[in-house]
């Protein structure tokens, strides 16, 4: 054997080592990043489920389908309030799109300056509707409280599947 065939067969041999050595590190490096795909659609998921938690008896109480309570309306507010302020843009990664949990649509990421400003809309108006809330005002809360309605349909209509 030459010192070239040496040479080239040594280098062969250390490849296959590296290769064989990197593959489990970069099967766990994808499964980290799968793992952080899947906390990502858990956590958005889950600001959404706080967010509806809140927001239905809202809505029910404001069309007369339980009676209202002015109380239980007000801490629905504030968890609503505190649910939307949370940041909720953290659970959309890139390519969090695909999966049998989560229903966003890829036009998420192909816009995403859209799907910010329509976050930023469902923040003041969630904003304007507790402002309303404090005055009593049933009147101001009804309104507030549909421009807020509207302000989760826009966004669901355009990147929600």
């Amino acid at each position: 054997m030459t010192k070239r065939t040496t040479s080239k067969a040594a280098m062969a041999a250390a490849a296959i080592s590296a290769l064989t050595l990197a593959a489990p590190a970069m099967a766990h490096a994808a499964d980290q990043a799968q793992d952080s795909v899947s906390q990502a659609i858990d956590y958005r998921t889950s600001v959404m489920t706080v967010i509806r938690w809140n927001f239905k008896p809202m809505g029910d109480m404001l069309k007369g389908k339980r009676p209202f309570d002015g109380a239980a309306f007000a801490r629905h507010m504030q968890d609503l309030e505190s649910a939307i302020s949370m940041d909720l843009l953290a659970g959309f990664p890139e390519d969090s799109d695909e999966g049998e949990d989560t229903s966003a649509k890829a036009e998420i990421w192909m816009d995403w300056e859209d799907f910010e400003q329509k976050f930023q809309n469902l923040r003041q108006q969630t904003a304007e509707l507790s402002k309303a809330v404090q005055s009593g005002d049933r009147k101001a809360i009804q309104d507030r409280f549909s421009e807020v309605g509207k302000a989760c349909k826009v966004c669901h209509k355009e990147y929600k599947e």
